[in-house]
């Protein structure tokens, strides 16, 4: 059995396996398609293209597409927490703005609705022209800064989840028994023990990518998407930017970390690399293609870092840790 990775998550794939049946996840956007400017599709051409993905898939052609190694349902229950805080900073950023904006159109430019006393500096608020604000202009933002208040105890409620999560992936071990305990950190614990990387980072790097088993460099380097794309067909070659095929989410954290490593880590070997080149480029441009390769070898320094305990040359330690 064959299916393409959609919104039904895994439990198809974790139904067939269980009743006995070969399945197997596809990537869908690996499956060659005609590139015709009009070419027909229906749900009879999209099944004979996945039969025969899979036919020359068994037959040892794994380039012919990608398949998709399901996740646990532990670890896949586990993305949810960060990826739930993630969406609760966007709607908090959301009201905040909103907030603005509406005391904005009355001339009030220092109002910050995030401070504790949000509420006492809302009755003290006048307009540009000295006006206190209008009973229902306040009343619609008093009901802003009920459901911001909601927002804010919502976040706390899943970062006191995601630190549980943490304490609980620290206190695991590899599961190399002939080792002894005590020289087995956990790869959450080693990714603590980073200067520079917080209980966010640590929980969204390992939920979203770190936690899974790659061959090599060149296929971690490629889950997040940042690998390049070349052009190159006789005389013409350019890049294209990033192939963005890979996780969203931690593409854009390690994007994140990235800048931050910089800032926290200006010693290490890969923050010197980033110096050394930053010289030659000029413009916007030029300044985010280096960026994403930063990311993309953090993320390949990480990835052996947390699995075979490779050490970042001229990494800082946290000296908690």
């Amino acid at each position: 059995m064959i299916q393409e990775a959609g919104l039904d998550g895994f439990w198809l794939h974790r139904v067939l396996q269980e009743e006995g049946c070969e399945s197997h996840v596809v990537d869908p956007a690996s499956i060659a398609a005609p590139r015709r400017r009009r070419r027909a599709k229906t749900d009879r051409i999209d099944g004979e293209a996945l039969l025969r993905a899979l036919l020359a898939y068994k037959r040892g052609e794994p380039r012919v597409c990608s398949m998709v190694r399901p996740p646990t349902p532990e670890a896949e229950d586990e993305r949810w927490i960060c990826r739930e805080r993630a969406e609760l900073i966007g709607e908090r950023v959301r009201h905040v703005n909103r907030i603005k904006g509406l005391l904005f159109s009355q001339g009030v430019r220092d109002y910050e609705p995030l401070r504790r006393d949000r509420r006492k500096r809302l009755l003290e608020l006048r307009t540009g022209d000295g006006r206190p604000l209008g009973p229902h202009l306040k009343a619609q933002i008093e009901r802003e800064l009920d459901r911001l208040e909601l927002l804010l105890e919502q976040v706390k409620t899943v970062e006191g989840a995601r630190d549980r999560l943490l304490d609980r992936l620290v206190e695991s071990r590899s599961q190399d028994a002939t080792a002894p305990a005590e020289a087995q950190p956990s790869p959450v614990a080693l990714l603590l023990s980073l200067n520079g990387v917080g209980p966010e980072f640590a929980a969204s790097l390992w939920t979203e990518g770190l936690c899974r088993s790659f061959a090599n460099r060149r296929e971690a380097g490629a889950y997040p998407g940042l690998t390049p794309t070349p052009w190159r067909s006789g005389k013409i070659e350019h890049e294209q930017g990033v192939s963005k095929t890979g996780n969203p989410r931690l593409r854009t954290k390690m994007l994140q970390l990235a800048w931050l490593w910089l800032q926290h880590q200006p010693k290490s070997a890969l923050a010197q690399w980033f110096h050394r080149r930053l010289p030659g480029m000029t413009g916007k441009a030029a300044r985010k293609r280096l960026i994403v390769a930063l990311a993309r070898k953090l993320f390949v320094a990480l990835w052996k870092f947390t699995s075979a305990g490779v050490v970042i040359e001229g990494a800082v330690m946290k000296t908690s840790a």
